[in-house]
């Protein structure tokens, strides 16, 4: 694993004990649009380049961003908790935020779940787009989502509405004892598995997602989605949630 320091930019900023952890995979064309968008917002940000075969890792270096490389693919799951891992044992955060790389996620959408964290009392705020408006959600992803949050125990504990959000934000307690070992997507139902077995305190934030093209050819399948389910009932046998 490589890292690369940015200059520090935090102390005087309302998100200045915040870190936004975003796990990167062939995303060069969009990474520094992301990456930029989120600066002036929340000055303290690291990528996880996990074994991109692009030049994902050349364009995040010239963002500002701190900089973390896997040399080879291990998966978003991997990717997160290595930047969590960085975020809390080298740099001291306070709040984390896991956001995707590829522009789905909104800046003033991760504030406001900092905030609920912050002011709010929770523990752990996870973004939901289906608390407002989810006209935009394509139909066979709302779906999908919706099935995941009605046959997950976890989820159900919860009372989740979107139990497969990546936007999400943790307070140090919470980020300090989760552990993710699911390397590929179904990492985000680990998470959710992780919550419901704890104390904290979990709360729900409406959120946006915007759907462009590019997004929704790098999101998650129908495939995917199954391969998801059948796994976490798999290990829905092996320990209580």
């Amino acid at each position: 694993m490589q890292t690369t320091e940015a200059p520090g930019a935090a102390g005087t900023s309302e998100f200045g004990d915040v870190w936004v952890v975003i796990p990167v995979y062939n995303e060069g064309s969009v990474i520094a649009e992301v990456v930029e968008g989120l600066l002036p917002t929340f000055p303290n940000v690291v990528c996880v380049d996990d074994g991109s075969r692009d030049d994902s890792a050349e364009r995040i270096f010239h963002t500002g961003a701190h900089l973390v490389s896997h040399p080879v693919n291990l998966g978003q799951g991997a990717a997160l908790q290595t930047g969590l891992d960085y975020a809390l044992l080298r740099q001291e955060a306070q709040y984390f935020v896991t956001f995707d790389a590829d522009g789905q996620h909104r800046v003033e959408d991760a504030a406001e779940l900092v905030r609920a964290v912050k002011d709010g009392g929770a523990d752990v705020a996870l973004g939901s787009r289906f608390l407002g408006e989810a006209e935009e959600v394509p139909w066979l992803k709302r779906a999908l989502l919706k099935t995941v949050a009605v046959v997950s125990p976890a989820a159900r504990r919860l009372r989740l509405t979107d139990a497969h959000n990546g936007l999400r934000v943790l307070n140090r307690a919470a980020a300090s004892h989760l552990k993710i070992t699911m390397n590929g997507m179904a990492h985000a139902s680990e998470i959710v598995g992780y919550l419901a077995r704890s104390d904290l305190q979990v709360t729900e934030v409406p959120v946006t997602v915007l759907y462009t093209d590019y997004s929704k050819a790098k999101g998650q399948s129908l495939i995917n989605g199954v391969n998801i389910l059948f796994d976490l009932s798999l290990r829905s046998r092996r320990r209580p949630l």
